[in-house]
Order: C-alpha cells, then sequence, then structure tokens
C-alpha cells in the first residue's frame, strides 16, 4: 500500500484504528475519521512513528454533506483518495418489539446510510478522475444468519452485503472498482464484545461457541484488510472474507 491514500471511517479506535495503523505500518497514507476530535488526535500520535502519513477528520458519516467535505480534503491533502473503508458502526442490545424508531433510525443510518455516503463519494471521484478503486465494507454474520437483540444492525449489515455484491458487479465491469466484505465475530479490544456478551455466564457460553476456541485479534482483522486492499487481492470482488473462528458453521451466533 506504499504511496497509497486509505479513508477509514470509525478509525479513532477498536478495528478501525487497526486496520488504519497496519495500513499506516505498510506505508500508506491514511484519511481516519470519527466524531470525536480528541480520540482521533490520539489515534494519529500513536501512529507518528510508521511510515504513513495521518490526516485526521472529524465526520458524521450520517451527513452526506461531511462525507463530501472529507473527501475533498483528503483529495488537497493527499491527490485523492485510492481505497475505502466502511468500519463505523453502531449497535446495542434490544428486545425488538420494543426497539424504538431512534434507535432504529440511529443504526441504519450510520451503518447502511453512512457506508453508502461514503462509497458513493469515492466511486463518483473514482470515476471522474478514471480511476481503479478498492472498498471493503464490514459486516457480521448476522447478516446471514439473523440474531436474537440486534435486529437493527443485522438489517443495516444485510444491507450493506447486497450493496457490496451489487456495486462489485455494476462498478466491477465498468469502472474496475472493486468492493469486498469482511464479517469479523467476537473480536478482542474493539467494546463490541464488551458491549453485546453482557456478563460472565454469557462469556464463557460464547467462548464455547467458537471452534477455534477463542476470540479474534484486531490485528488479524487489520491483516486480512490490508490484504484485500492489496494487488495481492486484485482478482477477488464481490466477496465476504467471516473471520469467526467457524461460530457461525457451528449453528452458534455472536451474541
Amino acid at each position: 500500500m506504499t504511496a497509497k491514500t486509505v479513508l477509514v471511517t470509525g478509525g479513532s479506535n477498536g478495528m478501525g484504528k487497526a486496520i488504519a495503523t497496519r495500513l499506516c505500518r505498510d506505508g500508506a497514507n491514511v484519511v481516519i475519521t470519527g466524531r470525536d476530535p480528541e480520540k482521533l488526535e490520539r489515534a494519529k500520535d500513536e501512529m507518528a512513528s510508521l511510515d504513513g502519513k495521518v490526516l485526521t477528520v472529524a465526520m458524521d458519516v450520517r451527513s452526506r454533506e461531511q462525507v463530501e467535505a472529507t473527501f475533498s480534503q483528503a483529495k488537497e491533502t493527499f491527490g485523492g483518495v485510492d481505497a475505502l473503508v466502511n468500519n463505523a458502526a453502531g449497535n446495542f442490545v434490544v428486545q425488538a418489539e420494543t426497539l424504538s424508531d431512534n434507535g432504529w433510525h440511529s443504526v441504519i443510518d450510520i451503518v447502511l446510510n453512512g457506508t453508502w455516503y461514503c462509497t458513493q463519494t469515492a466511486a463518483k471521484e473514482w470515476i471522474a478522475d478514471k480511476k481503479e478503486g478498492s472498498i471493503v465494507n464490514i459486516v457480521a454474520t448476522y447478516a446471514w444468519t439473523g440474531a436474537a437483540g440486534v435486529v437493527h444492525s443485522a438489517s443495516a449489515k444485510a444491507g450493506v452485503l447486497a450493496m457490496s455484491r451489487s456495486l462489485a458487479v455494476e462498478w466491477g465491469s465498468r469502472y474496475g472498482i472493486r468492493v469486498n466484505c469482511i464479517a469479523p465475530g467476537a473480536v478482542e479490544n474493539t467494546g463490541g464484545v464488551e458491549k453485546l456478551i453482557l456478563d460472565e455466564r454469557m462469556h464463557k457460553r460464547v467462548l464455547q461457541s467458537i471452534p477455534a476456541g477463542r476470540f479474534g485479534k484486531l490485528e488479524e482483522i487489520a491483516g486480512v484488510a490490508a490484504f484485500l486492499l492489496s494487488e495481492d487481492a486484485a482478482y477477488i470482488t464481490g466477496d465476504c472474507i467471516t473471520m469467526d473462528g467457524g461460530q457461525w458453521m457451528n449453528g452458534a451466533r455472536f451474541i
């Protein structure tokens, strides 16, 4: 990824920061976005010694105007974006019958609409510049299995998965744009495990449901993201790489 520029949404912590760090270590310039400027600056400081350069932009993916302004800023700073990682997400456990309209729209707006705004904005820039780009979207296995307690997130992630495959077909043949997904399971130090696994009993049950016998590591997700964005993956598009230690094939769910 040397001399390439990658925009990572939700890049100030957890999985997004791990991906941005790996790409920066590989020599890419990274644009990390999030809603908290202080978290973004802390993440940037942690990457200061790496080979790539870091641009932080406080951005809400739910705002198309902010998304477009971010891409414009990235173009001014680095000459344009070469790849995109849609990692920004929102989720919480809730019984479907008690889910509020605000809760539904909040998750849909971040995960589905936010991914679309960033994806379309990137594609428009690449098409105008006659550049072939690559996109990695972070989904979840319950996008195709379903799961209790996360109907809002499952619906949004399923939409992102369908979006990714549709665009891989439409934009691949016309513009050389690749779109792939990663579906992580329970991963350490993301905040997601701590938020969704509510007690020690649930923690033990989830761990026992994973054939690999452990939770995933941020570095593992980051490594696959870097691979999918690289030339080594130039013949891969419309795919979804599952990284859950075999959990979903074991008939189990993340929660």
